[in-house]
C-alpha cells in the first residue's frame, strides 16, 4: 500500500476529553483514576484518530502515548459495536516487550468494562493454552508482542483479517529488537482498508519502512523533539574511583523513595541486587532470565512499595511506568544514547520531576561525554568520594538500611548452581539454556521477540573499570567493585 509522508502538524491547545469527543463512560473511568486533563500527544493525536485517519505520533517516554491511542481504540470500536467472533480480534496492539504489554493491558481493561469490550495480552513466556482459550472465546482487543501472537496466527488459532485497528507502540524499540519482519508478516494479514496508528520517540530507518508500506496518508504529530529530555529532569555524571561505585550506589539507594539502577548485563543485574541486599538495601532485579512469573512479582513489589531499589537490565527501560521514581541510576552506562534517554524516562514521567545520575570512572569519561552530546542533554559533571554532601542532594532523605537475609557467597560455581536450583520443579528462576528454550517460542525462526537484553550480548566490552557484572564481591581481594 503506497503511503505519501506523513504531514506535520502543531499541537492544539490541551482541550478537555469531552471536547475530543472521548465517550463520557470513558471520562468517568479516567476521572477516577486521576487523570482530568488531555496530555498534549492525546490532545494531538485523539481527533485525527477518532476521525479514522491514520496517525504517526511521536513524542518521549512518559509524554502520555498508552492513553492516547487506547482511547481512540475503545471509542472506535464502542461506536462500530461488531460482534466478538471465535479467534478473530477487532484490534491489534503489538509492542515490543512483554511488561509493556502487559501494561498496556492494565490501563485498557477497566476502560474497556465500562464500554463491555474483552480484552487480553499474548507474549511468550507463559503457557500458551490460556492465551489460545481467550482467543476461542472471542476478544475485541489483543495486545500482543510480535512472536507469540505469530506462532498463533500460524498455528490458525488466531485470524488478523477481521482487525478493523493496528497499533504500534515503541516502534523504534521494536526495529531495534529485530521485530520488523514479523512485524510485517502480521501486518498484512490485517485488512488493507484498516487504521494503523503508530507510535514512536523517533523515525529511524526502519520505522520509516513500516510507516511508508502501511500507513496511508497519515498525519503525523510531534510534540517534542525525537531527543528532547524532560525538562523537570536533572542530570548529573558522578566521577568516581572505580573502588568507590558500589559504595556510592549503596548511598544512593538507600535513601527513601523509588530508584532504579540500570546494569548492562543480567548477570550484573542479579550480582548487583545481591550484593545491595547484603549490604542492607531492599532491592529486587528484573532482567531476561527471570521467568515471567518472577519477573512480574518483582514489578509489582517495587510498584506497591514493598521494596524501593529495582536492579535492571535495558528491559525496564521501556514498558515499566512505575509512579514516584525519584531516581534513576545508570550504575552502568548505556552502550547508546538512545537507550540513556529511555532509561532516564523512568522518572520524570507525566509531569513529576526527577534526577538521572551516571556513574563514571576515569577510563568511562570519553564514552560518557559522547553519550550525553549526543542524548542532547546538558548534564553535571562532580568529582566524588562516598560520603560526599552531593548524595545527599540527590538522594534526599534519611539512610535505612535492613538486616539482610542469609545468602550464601557468590562464587561462579555456587551461582551456576543457583540458576540451576532456582529453575528446577520448584518454579523458581530459571537457568539461561532454560531462558534460551522459553525465549525461541517468541525469538526462533519465525523472527519472534528475542530475550529483551539481546541487544547487550553484542554491546562492546567497555573501556575503564569494569561493569557490575563483575564476580568480585565486597570486601574481597580484587576491590569493592
Amino acid at each position: 500500500m503506497a503511503a505519501r509522508r506523513p504531514q506535520q502538524t502543531t499541537s492544539p491547545k490541551s482541550p478537555t476529553f469531552a471536547d475530543l469527543g472521548v465517550p463520557g463512560a470513558l471520562i468517568r473511568v479516567l476521572a477516577a483514576a486521576g487523570v482530568d486533563r488531555p496530555f498534549p500527544i492525546q490532545a494531538a493525536t485523539l481527533p485525527d484518530a477518532l476521525a479514522g485517519r491514520d496517525v504517526l505520533g511521536r513524542g518521549r517516554t512518559g509524554s502520555g502515548k498508552t492513553y492516547a491511542f487506547v482511547l481512540a481504540v475503545l471509542t472506535r470500536l464502542a461506536a462500530a459495536a461488531a460482534p466478538r467472533r471465535a479467534g478473530r480480534p477487532r484490534a491489534l496492539i503489538l509492542a515490543p516487550t512483554r511488561e509493556l504489554a502487559a501494561q498496556i493491558d492494565a490501563v485498557m481493561a477497566p476502560l474497556a468494562r465500562a464500554l463491555s469490550l474483552r480484552t487480553m495480552t499474548v507474549f511468550g513466556g507463559v503457557g500458551a493454552g490460556p492465551q489460545i482459550a481467550g482467543l476461542r472465546a472471542g476478544v475485541d482487543v489483543v495486545v500482543a508482542c510480535p512472536g507469540r501472537l505469530a506462532d498463533l496466527v500460524e498455528a490458525g488459532h488466531a485470524r488478523l483479517d477481521a482487525v478493523e485497528i493496528t497499533v504500534l507502540d515503541e516502534a523504534d524499540h521494536m526495529a531495534d529488537l529485530g521485530f520488523l519482519p514479523t512485524v510485517r508478516r502480521l501486518m498484512e494479514r490485517t485488512p488493507r482498508g484498516g487504521q494503523r496508528l503508530l507510535f514512536s520517540a523517533t523515525l529511524d530507518d526502519g520505522v520509516d519502512v513500516l510507516v511508508r508500506r502501511f500507513l496511508t496518508d497519515p498525519v503525523e504529530h510531534s510534540v517534542d523533539s525525537k531527543l528532547s529530555p524532560v525538562a523537570a529532569m536533572t542530570h548529573h555524571v558522578l566521577h568516581v574511583h572505580a573502588e568507590d561505585r558500589f559504595a556510592v550506589l549503596v548511598e544512593l539507594t538507600a535513601a527513601p523513595g523509588r530508584t532504579v539502577v540500570f546494569t548492562r548485563t543480567k548477570r550484573g543485574a542479579k550480582i548487583l541486587t545481591r550484593r545491595l541486599i547484603e549490604a542492607g538495601v531492599s532491592a529486587v532485579e528484573l532482567h531476561g532470565n527471570l521467568a515471567q512469573a518472577a519477573r512480574t512479582r518483582n514489578l509489582r513489589a517495587f510498584s506497591d512499595g514493598d521494596v524501593r531499589t529495582l536492579v535492571a537490565t535495558d528491559i525496564a527501560a521501556r514498558g515499566t511506568d512505575v509512579k514516584d521514581v525519584a531516581l534513576v541510576v545508570h550504575a552502568d552506562p548505556p552502550t547508546e544514547h538512545k537507550a540513556y534517554l529511555h532509561r532516564s524516562g523512568r522518572t520524570a514521567r507525566a509531569g513529576a520531576t526527577g534526577t538521572v545520575v551516571t556513574l563514571m570512572t576515569d577510563g568511562q569519561a570519553p564514552e560518557v561525554r559522547e553519550l550525553t552530546r549526543k542524548a542532547g542533554i546538558a548534564a553535571t559533571t562532580t568529582r566524588l568520594r562516598p560520603g560526599d554532601a552531593l548524595l545527599r542532594t540527590l538522594a534526599p532523605g534519611e539512610r535505612t538500611l535492613v538486616s539482610p537475609p542469609a545468602l550464601q557467597p557468590t562464587s561462579p560455581r555456587r551461582e551456576a548452581q543457583g540458576a540451576r536450583g532456582d529453575g528446577g520443579r520448584r518454579g523458581g528462576e530459571p537457568s539461561p539454556r532454560r531462558e534460551a528454550q522459553a525465549a525461541r517460542s517468541d525469538g526462533g525462526r519465525r523472527g519472534g521477540e528475542p530475550s529483551p537484553t539481546a541487544a547487550t550480548k553484542s554491546a562492546p566490552a567497555r573501556s575503564g573499570a569494569a561493569a557490575f557484572s563483575t564476580r568480585a564481591r565486597p570486601g574481597g581481594r580484587r576491590g569493592r567493585r
